[in-house]
C-alpha cells in the first residue's frame, strides 16, 4: 500500500476526499475520518465509525458520478477543533465537517454532515 497524503490544514480534507472519490478509494476515503467519527449520510440516516464508512463508500462509488471541487468557505479553528464548510454545486443546501487536529499535527474528520436541505422542500 501506497502512503497516502494526510490533511495538514482542515481545508485539506474536502480536497482529498474529492480526490480519492474520483480514484473510487473507499479505503482512503475512510482514512480522512477519526475511528469513531460520524456522517449523516445516506439522507436521514447515520454511519457510525471509519470501517462503516468505508463499507458505505465502497458501495456508493461505483454508482456516482465524478465528484467536482467546491471551494471552501472560510475554516473556524478553535485549539484542536476546526469547522469546515462548502457550498455544493448540487444545490444540497450546504455541507459542513468537524475535523480534529490529531497528535502528529494533522486533521481527520470527526463529525461529516454533507448535506442540509430544508426540511420543507
Amino acid at each position: 500500500m501506497t502512503e497516502r497524503e494526510k490533511a495538514a490544514r482542515p481545508e485539506d480534507l474536502t480536497r482529498l476526499f474529492v480526490e480519492r472519490a474520483n480514484a473510487k478509494d473507499a479505503e482512503g476515503i475512510a482514512l480522512l475520518y477519526e475511528p469513531d467519527a460520524v456522517m449523516a449520510y445516506p439522507p436521514g440516516q447515520q454511519t457510525v465509525g471509519r470501517e462503516a464508512i468505508r463499507k458505505l463508500w465502497e458501495e456508493a462509488l461505483p454508482h456516482l458520478p465524478a465528484f467536482q471541487p467546491e471551494p471552501p468557505l472560510p475554516t473556524l479553528i478553535s485549539g484542536e477543533l476546526a469547522l469546515t464548510s462548502t457550498p455544493p454545486r448540487d444545490g444540497a443546501g450546504a455541507r459542513a465537517q468537524v475535523a480534529r487536529r490529531q497528535s502528529d499535527g494533522t486533521w481527520l474528520r470527526v463529525l461529516d454532515q454533507p448535506e442540509f436541505v430544508n426540511p420543507g422542500s
